[in-house]
């Protein structure tokens, strides 16, 4: 039998990377894809194909879109056609500024997992002379130690030196970084070094960074260190015209997914935000709200939000949409809130608290359909967001209907939204029927940039892992949800809220935020030994049989494959064999079997 130290090292993950490999091995899918090879662009019609042409006005967006989509597709494999190769640092110059950051961090990616073989191949990029591929580099580091748990924490050894660092985009990097690497571990030595980063910070991209991979760090903790140190620099920059940049609304998630899955602790974070003014103080107990309930089903909140969303705000002072005039009149501008944004994050919250509940989760999606008619525009933005979270890599045919529908809305954010929605409802499945919707949107799109990049990215998304991986947060036979996992998936959509200021303008690595909720879609078994085994397993859709009589079939539509095996959306998988017996309730995941004493080699 395995000893304790064998069972953490799997608990850590340490074993990931190699077990993954041996899982691509055995399909077959080793050799890595080319962003052209998701695109297939000979494949959209014919009279249409030479408006794709004119991907090459905006070039520089395209090749950021192929970086994040290279990035995706090989994720975990450790090889790739840009990055990887002697034409590396070719690629990584074919971007432009902030360009480089996000290019360079898509290395964390392909050697997701691979703690031990990743990091030399990223270090060399540490001794660039520019800040945005060395902020890139320590931002991939990250990446590589996420959801894994390394004694030697290279990690930690790696990015401490610059997150005090006098360079903004360096310190971002490295705290973004630090927050991806150690999610949920609530590790005092990492807080020391992030809560210092939130009181020292002075622009709210730095505030922003800072919060949220403090966050991160504590993740559904309740933590009073970090709460505190954030409502106390809110608190600092009441009136201050930096809380009122669009970051801010990644600080206070920061603080929402300190308390995820806490609805009993947050009375006093509630009542300290009281002090703020409208609509800040709305948005930010939203926020809070939407991370305490997230998964629980609580019928009370879930009335709440729609009263909320049904309320007509007047709006006294002057609209506040031009928000950038003129470059001459920048600094003239006052920055204002929108004063719908409230009612659209209550709309983000109804797809999150209901979430993991089939029946909630249709409930949710009949209640987005009108507020996605007769909403504010605002709102209105939200709503392929929340479908997107309730259906995370889950692409039904109606959920992708509806989102094809959206995606060609008059208004642009509305459409963008619903793009990057489509995206993370197909991710990592490699489903057809998407794939062909999605070449035609980059048809219908391809003259605008902001619509074709999303259709870049959830073109990406969609065949990540080369379709061996989910960003779904519910596991163990959906009955549980991940909270590390839920909040990477919160960052992107929060962000989209507003997002020709965070994913379109200069913050698109919040992206790599999804790296948390990556994890193969898998049946790993293991035998007594951890040694692989493969054994003969039935595999089917799960049928609930909750309060039926008897012994009724647990799955309907049943193949019987030999582990390892990709579980889809909604499947379940049964032991075909009288010769092992699960250790675990679930076969899902990594499994341990038992080999049963008397040895029947009977199959049932």
């Amino acid at each position: 039998m395995p000893d304790k130290e064998d069972i953490v090292n799997i608990l850590n993950n340490n074993h990931l990377n190699s077990n993954f490999q041996n899982l691509a091995r055995e399909l077959d899918i080793l050799e890595p894809k080319s962003p052209e090879d998701v695109y297939k662009t000979w494949l959209e019609p014919t009279p249409l194909r030479p408006s794709v042409l004119s991907e090459n006005v905006d070039s520089a967006r395209q090749n950021l879109a192929a970086s994040f989509v290279n990035g995706f597709v090989n994720a975990g494999f450790g090889k790739d056609k840009l990055l990887t190769g002697d034409d590396g640092n070719r690629w990584i110059y074919r971007n432009k500024d902030h360009g480089m950051l996000s290019a360079t961090a898509a290395l964390g990616l392909l050697y997701l997992w691979d703690v031990d073989g990743g990091l030399t191949p990223i270090d060399k990029y540490l001794y660039s002379k520019d800040d945005q591929i060395k902020a890139g580099t320590l931002l991939a580091l990250g990446i590589v130690n996420c959801r894994v748990h390394n004694e030697c924490d290279p990690a930690l050894a790696l990015l401490a030196d610059f997150v005090h660092d006098s360079n903004s985009v360096l310190r971002n990097g490295s705290v973004f970084g630090l927050g991806l690497a150690y999610i949920g571990t609530n590790r005092s030595d990492i807080l020391s070094l992030l809560i210092p980063a939130i009181e020292e910070a002075n622009t709210a991209e730095c505030f922003s960074m800072a919060c949220l991979a403090a966050g991160m760090v504590a993740v559904g903790t309740c933590s009073g260190e970090v709460s505190q140190a954030i409502l106390t620099k809110l608190m600092d920059w009441r009136e201050n015209d930096l809380l009122k940049s669009s970051h801010s609304l990644i600080a206070v998630l920061g603080l929402g997914i300190c308390f995820m899955g806490r609805k009993d602790s947050i009375d006093a974070s509630v009542e300290t935000l009281e002090v703020f003014p409208e609509p800040f103080c709305s948005i930010s107990k939203t926020i809070l709200h939407m991370c305490a309930y997230a998964g629980t089903g609580d019928v009370l909140i879930i009335q709440e939000f729609l009263n909320n969303c049904g309320e007509k705000i007047s709006i006294a002072d002057p609209p506040p949409e031009p928000k950038i005039e003129k470059s001459k009149e920048k600094k003239k501008t006052k920055v204002e809130w929108d004063p719908t944004l409230a009612q659209a994050l209550t709309v983000l919250g109804l797809g999150c608290v209901s979430m993991g509940d089939e029946v909630g989760s249709e409930m949710c999606h009949r209640v987005l359909g009108s507020v996605g008619r007769y909403g504010d525009p605002t709102v209105r933005r939200a709503v392929p967001l929340a479908v997107a979270l309730n259906s995370a890599s889950k692409p039904d045919l109606p959920i992708i209907d509806l989102l094809t529908k959206y995606s060609h809305d008059a208004d642009d954010k509305v459409a963008c939204n619903s793009i990057f929605a489509l995206g993370i409802v197909g991710a990592g499945t490699n489903n057809a029927r998407l794939a062909a919707s999605l070449r035609q949107l980059a048809v219908y799109h391809s003259k605008n940039p902001s619509e074709l990049f999303m259709v870049r990215l959830a073109q990406g998304l969609a065949h990540m892992g080369k379709g061996t991986m989910t960003l779904s947060p519910c596991h163990t036979d959906r009955q549980f949800i991940d909270y590390c996992a839920l909040a990477g998936l919160l960052v992107p959509l929060v962000a989209l809220l507003d997002p020709h200021a965070l994913i379109l303008g200069k913050s698109h690595y919040l992206l790599y935020a999804l790296a948390t909720a990556i994890q193969p879609r898998w049946l790993l078994t293991l035998d007594e030994n951890l040694q692989p085994i493969s054994v003969p397993v039935r595999v089917g859709q799960a049928v609930d049989i909750v309060g039926k009589a008897g012994t009724p079939k647990t799955i309907a539509g049943i193949h019987t494959h030999s582990t390892p095996v990709l579980l889809g959306a909604g499947e379940r998988a049964e032991l075909a064999t009288n010769q092992y017996e699960q250790l675990s309730p679930v076969l899902d995941g990594v499994c341990i079997l038992k080999k049963k004493s008397d040895e029947t080699d009977s199959i049932m």
